[in-house]
């Protein structure tokens, strides 16, 4: 069994590759059963946001299995592999640990420090149990990366003030006008994106916010939250008169296709006035030909680059910190995937003691009579179970906390021998 991830990030690929990658929480059910039916995948986690996708696997062959993964974000994205490949990373067992511990930390994020991967990296470990993708190797291994993140961002200060998304938009608009205060806004969406635009928006002074959505009820729980704020409420019938009427629009959707294009501007638009839309989806919801209108200036994910870099080296020293704190982490990992090579010989020894348990019992029981084995057999097989789990306890507990590979293995070496378990080792599987 090795442990693998292939994927592509903010770092491999641009916005127009990654939408086509992009697996929606509704189809994760189906992908996921899709992958756990290919021959070397045993299980299986997928983590899916705007700057990347990720599949990690459980597999019983390195090569194999990654080959399958590839295949399947090929035909999932329909983007031939000499395409498509050149996008990849694969990361194998250690190096695949430390990543998800990297991501859940917001270490390699596109804003460094990020907190909203931390609820990703959650969502994934929730939909993989769900859909029973999730085995007792990838649990462990997203459970230890979630306690990775969390104790990055509550030990060291790299979260502190750090930008999202969001903010980073927010930033990107302001750097092109003079003040958002005057600005009229439109959030297509009204999720938990949309709620930190509205909230840096309200931050930096801007007063005419419109929220469009096709969910009214979605897009007041929005406006509950900022009592305040006198958002204007629209459904999404609404949209293209809003959009005509704003200066800036963000969009924040799971939509996936374009809700904006050149086709559906162009008649709403008036030629003299300008419009700046900034979309931070991905699939993206506004298509690239609305470049073509010379009165749009159109914004994606990979424009906020540049925004972003100017707050990362503040953080980077704190990155530095965090990495030694991972580290603690991905060992701490690496001893209980260590510790499952005892397992066989750990239960081919109890299977082999408690055989000779059951058949010693037996032969007492008999001696002793029907009449007497019936009314004492619970005390007497509670008795020798005790004995057995307590003779057991101590060699257990020194084989799994062995981290000395060798030492470890030499000490496996030792009881097979002892007490014969050879054959039973041989056919016995991790579990």
């Amino acid at each position: 069994m090795n442990i693998a991830v292939v994927g592509l990030s903010h770092k491999t690929a641009p916005v127009e590759i990654r939408e086509k990658l992009s697996i929606p929480e509704t189809q994760m059910s189906q992908a996921m059963a899709h992958l756990l039916g290919y021959p070397h995948i045993e299980e299986v986690a997928i983590l899916s946001t705007c700057n990347r996708l990720e599949i990690y696997v459980v597999t019983t062959e390195t090569q194999a299995g990654a080959m399958e993964i590839t295949q399947f974000l090929s035909e999932h994205s329909k983007l031939p592999l000499h395409k498509l490949r050149p996008h990849l990373f694969i990361l194998l067992h250690e190096d695949a640990v430390t990543h998800v511990m990297r991501v859940a930390a917001g270490l390699d994020s596109l804003v460094l420090g990020e907190g909203q991967i931390l609820a990703q990296v959650k969502n994934t470990h929730k939909l993989g149990q769900q859909y029973k993708g999730v085995g007792r190797i990838l649990n462990r291994l997203l459970k230890q990366a979630i306690t990775a993140g969390k104790r990055v961002r509550t030990e060291t200060n790299i979260g502190t003030g750090a930008v999202s998304i969001s903010s980073a938009a927010v930033e990107l608009a302001q750097m092109k006008v003079e003040s958002l205060e005057p600005q009229k806004v439109c959030i297509i969406g009204a999720g938990k994106m949309s709620r930190l635009l509205v909230q840096h928006l309200l931050a930096k002074g801007c007063q005419q916010i419109a929220i469009v959505n096709r969910s009214m009820a979605r897009s007041q729980e929005l406006a509950q939250k900022f009592p305040d704020a006198a958002l204007q409420l629209h459904p999404l019938a609404e949209m293209m008169t809003i959009i005509s009427q704003s200066d800036i629009v963000f969009t924040s959707t799971g939509a996936t296709q374009p809700l904006l294009n050149r086709e559906k501007l162009a008649p709403v638009l008036e030629p003299t006035k300008s419009i700046m839309l900034i979309d931070i989806s991905v699939p993206r919801n506004v298509d690239a030909d609305v470049q073509e209108l010379t009165n749009v200036q159109s914004f994606n994910v990979d424009d906020l680059k540049a925004v972003v870099a100017q707050n990362q080296e503040s953080r980077r020293l704190m990155a530095m910190e965090a990495e030694i704190l991972l580290e603690e982490e991905v060992e701490a990992f690496d001893v209980w995937w260590s510790s499952l090579e005892t397992v066989p010989t750990i239960n081919s020894l109890r299977a082999k003691i408690e055989g000779i348990r059951e058949q010693e019992l037996e032969k007492a029981l008999s001696r002793l009579g029907s009449e007497f084995a019936e009314k004492h057999q619970e005390v007497i097989e509670a008795l020798t179970r005790g004995i057995v789990n307590k003779i057991l306890h101590d060699p257990m507990v020194q084989l799994r906390a062995q981290q000395d590979i060798e030492a470890r293995r030499q000490a496996m070496a030792t009881l097979q021998t002892l007490f014969n378990l050879e054959d039973a080792c041989s056919s016995e599987q991790y579990s």
